[in-house]
């Protein structure tokens, strides 16, 4: 039986081929090449100065159009998009073989949010430009996305409040102890100090709670808070609101936020109609978002 028989790794090629022919003329990453080259990066915040001692770092466009290359791909993970970076060929030609390691492209995403969230919007502009958005109905929802942070590192006034009321008592109860039993002095010493070490750390927590005026606080990712998920569930993360046009089913605007739905709807709203500059369209939202300040200003706006 006849098989398909491959070339010989070792044959030596008389015509070379170049990178860039072996990329078509339609693909996707001399978009984002054009794209990223277009954008003024210093404007939207990417630090594009930096001092002549020391390695020189890597570029934010070249960093950027990792990024963009990834999340078109679904590739989001930073060790991926690194091993991308030595085996796939359409991020070769994109990064002219540039290899940053997983912790510099972390690092680019986390320190650029602002700047990254300014890119988006350009995107959306260009989707004006070419009459890709419709701005006559738009659609908004959530998607719940948990955080790094457990709920056990997670407090408020009356965790706080508990956790020293048991703190309390343990060293009034070790102190007891203490002036009664002689065998155990050292080890009764010992969980005092424990507990003292312990109420110092709720100490600590409720002055950030007295100094930000927060609500809540997460110690191990600082941004995310307990939301309500779904039939009365709390997880600690994240609610990222977006909203779509519906033309071309194009997302035109996101927001990750700290609240739940029925608080997104206003603002998503008034923000909507900044973006595809029309104050008359529709806009469908469930009824989980539904409040009677978010209807009045939608209705004040003329959107319904």
């Amino acid at each position: 039986m006849k098989y398909i028989i491959g070339e010989n790794r070792e044959q030596m090629l008389l015509f070379t081929t170049s990178l860039d022919d072996v990329i078509s003329k339609d693909n996707e990453v001399r978009v984002i090449d054009a794209f990223v080259d277009s954008l003024p990066l210093s404007e939207f915040g990417f630090k594009t100065d930096f001092v002549e001692n020391g390695r020189p770092g890597y570029h934010p466009a070249d960093l950027l159009k990792l990024f963009i290359y990834g999340y078109l791909n679904k590739t989001r993970s930073s060790r991926d998009l690194e091993k991308e970076c030595k085996r796939n060929i359409e991020v070769m030609w994109l990064l002219k073989k540039l290899t940053p390691d997983h912790n510099t492209i972390s690092n680019f995403r986390r320190d650029n949010p602002d700047a990254i969230r300014k890119v988006f919007r350009a995107t959306v502009q260009i989707s004006k430009h070419f009459n890709l958005i419709g701005g006559k109905l738009i659609a908004g929802d959530s998607t719940k996305m948990r955080a790094q942070n457990s709920k056990k590192n997670n407090y408020n006034q009356k965790k706080i409040d508990r956790h020293l009321d048991y703190i309390d008592k343990k060293l009034a109860e070790y102190t007891d102890k203490l002036s009664s039993e002689d065998d155990d002095k050292e080890k009764i010493e010992a969980e005092i100090k424990q507990q003292q070490e312990r109420r110092k750390k709720y100490e600590d927590i409720q002055q950030q709670l007295d100094q930000t005026g927060d609500v809540q606080i997460s110690t191990t990712d600082p941004y995310s808070r307990l939301l309500i998920t779904r039939n009365n569930i709390t997880e600690v993360g994240y609610n990222i609101q977006a909203t779509t046009d519906d033309k071309y089913y194009t997302p035109i605007d996101f927001e990750v936020t700290n609240e739940n739905d029925s608080k997104a709807m206003e603002k998503m709203v008034t923000r909507a109609s900044e973006i595809v500059e029309n104050t008359i369209f529709t806009a469908l939202y469930d009824k989980g978002y539904h409040t009677g300040r978010g209807l009045k200003i939608a209705q004040e706006r003329s959107v319904y």
